[in-house]
C-alpha cells in the first residue's frame, strides 16, 4: 500500500495563527474563549465564542475581499498559503505553486456551514430593501465549495477539487478522502482540511436552543472537556489545511515529511441526527477501521486527541467507544480534547486537531485538557490536565465525530 505522508501544515485558529503560535496556545492549557461584543450586541442567548486573532481581510488577501468573499473563504486561503510555503510547493514568498506539477495537485476541504455569514447579512437585506437589493456576490461567497475553489484559483491548483460535509467531522474526512486520492493515483500532491466561520446571531441562537451550547457565562471555564459539571460546547471559528502527497513524491522533490497519515476510518452511527448512541458504537467502527487500515494494535497507539466537545452526551459516548476498542489499554492512552482552548471549531475541528496530533508525535508532547477541574467519574480514562506531558509516542488517534452521526478516524506514525 503506497504510503502518504503530510509535508506541511497550515493553521489559523482561535490558538492563534500559524503553526508555532497555535500549537503554543495548545500547550498552554488556556482557553481561547471571550465574551463576544458581536453576540452581545445582537442579544444572543450565549454571548461566548473563540474567535481567531484579529485581522484585515483586504490587506491580506487583496483589496475586495470583504465584498467578493465570505470570512470562511479568507480563513481558509491563509491557512492554505501557510501550508504550502511550508511544504516548499511554491517560490519563497508566492502563492503559486510552482514546484510541484499544478495539475496534479488537488484540494479537498471539509466545512459544515460554509459561508454563514453572508447568509446572516443577506437575508435581513432582502426581507428589509426587497429582491433587488440582494448582492450578486451572494451565491459565490456562500457555496460551501468557494473555499476550496479559492484556493485553487489562488494556488493554481488544477487537480481534483471537492468539499467534503460531514458536519464536524468535515474536517478529518477531508485528510481521509485525500489520502485516498492519492493512494489512487489520480493526484501527486493534495491541499486536504477544514474550515468554518460559523459564530453569526442566527448560527450562536440556533445551536443554544438546541441546547448544545454551555450556558456557563464565565469564559474562563466554559469549554471543560470530560469534566464533571460540562454542559455544552464554546463554539470557535478557524481553518487548517495539510499538504499531502505519497511518500515517493516527497522523496523525489527531496521534501521533509512531518508524518504518515497511516489509517484512516470512517462510519455512520446510523442512530439520531444529533445525539450519539450512549455506547458510542459509531465512533467505536471508525476507530477500529483506522487501525486494520494502519496495520496496527490498538496497544501501539499511546495518544489520542478526543472530539471532546464538552457535552455530557459526546464525551460520555467518546469515554464508552473508547473503551470498547482499547480495552484494558485505554487506562495507558494519554487522552487530551485540545477543544478546551479552541472551542469547537465545527467543520474545521478535525483538520485542527490532526495538525495538533501531528505537533504531539513530533515533539513526543500532548497538551492539557483545559478547564477539567473535576473528571467525570463515568469516563474513566487517562486524561491530560494542567501541565503538557512528556511521553514517547509510536501511534497517535484523532477522532472526529459530527451530526448525522458521521464519525471520521485518523491515526498519524512518524515519518
Amino acid at each position: 500500500m503506497t504510503d502518504v505522508v503530510v509535508t506541511g501544515v497550515g493553521i489559523f485558529g482561535p490558538s492563534g495563527r500559524g503553526l508555532e503560535a497555535a500549537w503554543a496556545g495548545a500547550l498552554s492549557g488556556r482557553t481561547a474563549a471571550a465574551v463576544d461584543d458581536r453576540l452581545v450586541a445582537m442579544g444572543t442567548p450565549v454571548t461566548i465564542s473563540c474567535r481567531v486573532p484579529e485581522f484585515d481581510p483586504d490587506a491580506e488577501l487583496g483589496r475586495g475581499a470583504v465584498r467578493r468573499l465570505d470570512r470562511f473563504t479568507h480563513l481558509a486561503v491563509i491557512a492554505a498559503r501557510e501550508a504550502i510555503a511550508h511544504a516548499g510547493l511554491s517560490e519563497e514568498g508566492e502563492e503559486r505553486i510552482t514546484r510541484v506539477d499544478a495539475d496534479r495537485t488537488g484540494v479537498l476541504m471539509g466545512s459544515g456551514i460554509g459561508g454563514a455569514e453572508t447568509w446572516a447579512e443577506e437575508y435581513p437585506r432582502y426581507l428589509d430593501k426587497g429582491p433587488g437589493r440582494v448582492s450578486p456576490m451572494f451565491v459565490p461567497k456562500m457555496l460551501s465549495n468557494t473555499a476550496a475553489g479559492t484556493i485553487a484559483i489562488r494556488s493554481g491548483a488544477r487537480g481534483p477539487n471537492m468539499t467534503v460535509n460531514t458536519a464536524c467531522a468535515a474536517g478529518a474526512s477531508a485528510i481521509h478522502l485525500g489520502r485516498d486520492l492519492l493512494r489512487s493515483g489520480t493526484a501527486d500532491v493534495v491541499l486536504a482540511g477544514g474550515v468554518e466561520a460559523g459564530v453569526t446571531g442566527l448560527a450562536v441562537s440556533a445551536f443554544a436552543q438546541m441546547g448544545a451550547l454551555t450556558k456557563n457565562p464565565d469564559p474562563a471555564t466554559a469549554s471543560r472537556p470530560f469534566d464533571v459539571a460540562r454542559d455544552g460546547f464554546v463554539i470557535g471559528e478557524g481553518a487548517a489545511v495539510l499538504v499531502l502527497e505519497t511518500a515517493e513524491h516527497a522523496s523525489a522533490r527531496g521534501a521533509t515529511p512531518l508524518a504518515v497519515v497511516a489509517g484512516a476510518g470512517a462510519s455512520a452511527d446510523a442512530h439520531h441526527a444529533t445525539a450519539p448512541p450512549e455506547d458510542g458504537g459509531g465512533a467505536r467502527l471508525a476507530m477500529q477501521r483506522a487501525l486494520a487500515d494502519a496495520g496496527l494494535d490498538a496497544s501501539e497507539i499511546g495518544h489520542y486527541n478526543a472530539h471532546g466537545t464538552s457535552t455530557p452526551l459526546n464525551d460520555a459516548a467518546e469515554g464508552r467507544a473508547l473503551r470498547a476498542v482499547f480495552g484494558d489499554h485505554a487506562d495507558r492512552i494519554a487522552v487530551s480534547s485540545t477543544k478546551g482552548v479552541t472551542g469547537h471549531t465545527l467543520g474545521a475541528a478535525g483538520a485542527i486537531e490532526a495538525i495538533f496530533s501531528i505537533q504531539a508525535l513530533r515533539q513526543q508532547l500532548i497538551p492539557p485538557t483545559a478547564n477539567l477541574a473535576e473528571q467525570d467519574p463515568d469516563i474513566a480514562l487517562d486524561v491530560v490536565a494542567g501541565e503538557p506531558r512528556q511521553m514517547a509516542l509510536e501511534a497517535v488517534m484523532s477522532t472526529s465525530m459530527g451530526f448525522g452521526g458521521q464519525n471520521a478516524a485518523l491515526i498519524f506514525t512518524p515519518a
